[in-house]
């Protein structure tokens, strides 16, 4: 059995000072996966990113998007940090449920997506990322180092995901996995 893992697909990342985003289907495929899982009885685990002082998603924009968030026996796993397995009981789930294969959307893609990602990985699960439901936004890094400032959207997502495939994943769309 496969799990779903859903992480951050939050209130704050609708807040326009993040900028251009890829993937703008990204929730909607999200939904869709949600939809299949739940109607499987197959477990999903919601990732919910809780910021400390001073962060983003702390309040309101903590909440989940409109269709996201735990249903009936739907784990909740809160994190204050990008992995999901960072002081949380996440891989105890996991194990204690005998699941060994995921797979995982959300936002962002070259942040809390790719670190939850390499360390399931690193952990021993087989992991599955479904590109078309992860998004990443306009890095607006210092990259003065090389001359350069920003990075488009598809450019970052594209990137991340290009790091992680073979060796941390499997990248996936929605269109493989989906019933």
């Amino acid at each position: 059995m496969r799990a779903l893992v859903l992480i951050d697909f939050q209130q704050g990342f609708r807040d326009p000072r993040w900028g251009e985003r890829n993937n703008p289907q990204a929730e909607t495929i999200a939904l869709r996966l949600l939809a299949d899982w739940r109607a499987k009885g197959w477990p999903v685990f919601h990732v919910q990113h809780l910021s400390a002082e001073g962060g983003v998603f702390r309040g309101d924009a903590a909440a989940f998007l409109d269709g996201f968030g735990p249903a009936g026996t739907e784990a909740l796993i809160q994190k204050s940090v990008n992995s999901a397995f960072i002081d949380t009981d996440l891989v105890a789930q996991l194990r204690g449920a005998a699941i060994k294969d995921l797979t995982i959307s959300g936002l962002t893609t070259p942040h809390c997506v790719s670190t939850t990602v390499r360390m399931a990985a690193n952990l021993g699960f087989d992991v599955d990322l479904v590109e078309d439901a992860c998004a990443a936004f306009t890095s607006n890094a210092d990259m003065s180092w090389k001359g350069t400032g920003i990075v488009p959207a598809q450019v970052v997502h594209d990137m991340a995901l290009a790091h992680l495939h073979g060796e941390f994943c499997t990248i996936v769309r929605s269109t493989d996995i989906l019933t």
